[in-house]
């Protein structure tokens, strides 16, 4: 059965492979199309397709996820295939660029304050050319010996509610929704269950989101179990949203998460791109 992956990272964010180790990958592990969709940028993308033009087999989709902010907790926004090289596209995705960066310098302030000293040009120092996101501070908390582990940072600094967490100002799904539509790729909500959302809120959540313009949602993912899998399907039928799905992989920041099978049993048949496709080809 032809399989495919519309959710992973590179060393353009945070994930441990090069795009072109990742397209490699995707190779040897027989997928039939895969999406690199990094935080919040773009700059993987030319380097992945490049890649790809070795393996006539795969196909290579532009994507990017957008991380935003909604009732005080983050939601992620995935796009597919995204018109990456248009100009205006570039511009107004700097505006989430921009975001990610003053909440990253806050952290560091927080950190600081809190007894572990840290600047926001370290983590850019030790991580050239990557998107920051907490799993950078998670691995330079863990270098400076301030943690034992990038887990414990997390659990006890920047996880969400933790005291040195910051939250991203004024960047909405709606925000994401639009700029995604705007570059003609086709929006997807990633990962509902990982909010710990309620019955009620989740649906409100995916509610909001479809009123905004969201195409998908993704019913199947790397962590998820069957009873997951099941209600998310569920809500994608009840607001006839298209099923997506993803493993989420960053490579050895993730060691438990692999490609195209997440923690080992997800699949994700090329069925579920062919009609992403043929949204996207209207």
């Amino acid at each position: 059965m032809k399989t495919v992956d519309l959710h992973t990272h590179s060393t353009a964010s945070d994930g441990t492979y090069t795009p072109s180790e990742l397209i490699d990958y995707a190779h040897e592990k027989g997928l039939s199309a895969i999406a690199l969709t990094d935080h919040d940028t773009v700059d993987g993308l030319l380097e992945a397709l490049e890649r790809g033009e070795k393996y006539p087999d795969l196909e290579v989709i532009p994507g990017i996820e957008y991380s935003t902010v909604r009732n005080g907790k983050d939601v992620h926004v995935v796009g597919l295939y995204i018109n990456y090289t248009d100009e205006n596209y570039k511009k107004s995705l700097q505006s989430f660029i921009d975001s990610r960066i003053e909440r990253n310098r806050k952290m560091c302030q927080k950190l600081t304050d809190a007894g572990m000293p840290m600047t926001y040009e370290e983590l850019v120092e030790e991580n050239p050319g990557a998107v920051i996101t907490r799993a950078h501070f998670g691995r330079l908390l863990l270098k400076k010996g301030y943690t034992t582990s990038v887990k414990e940072a997390f659990d006890r600094f920047i996880g969400d509610h933790c005291p040195c967490y910051v939250p991203r100002e004024k960047i909405t799904p709606q925000m994401a929704i639009e700029q995604i539509l705007l570059a003609g790729g086709v929006p997807v909500l990633a990962h509902p269950v990982l909010y710990g959302l309620g019955r009620d809120a989740m649906n409100q959540l995916v509610s909001e989101v479809a009123d905004a313009g969201v195409v998908g949602i993704e019913a199947i993912y790397g962590t998820y179990t069957p009873q997951d899998e099941r209600d998310m399907k569920a809500l994608a039928e009840k607001y006839k949203l298209l099923i997506s799905g993803g493993s989420d992989f960053h490579g050895d920041n993730k060691p438990h998460i692999d490609l195209g099978v997440g923690t080992g049993k997800m699949v994700i048949p090329y069925e579920v791109l062919e009609k992403i496709k043929e949204y996207h080809n209207k």
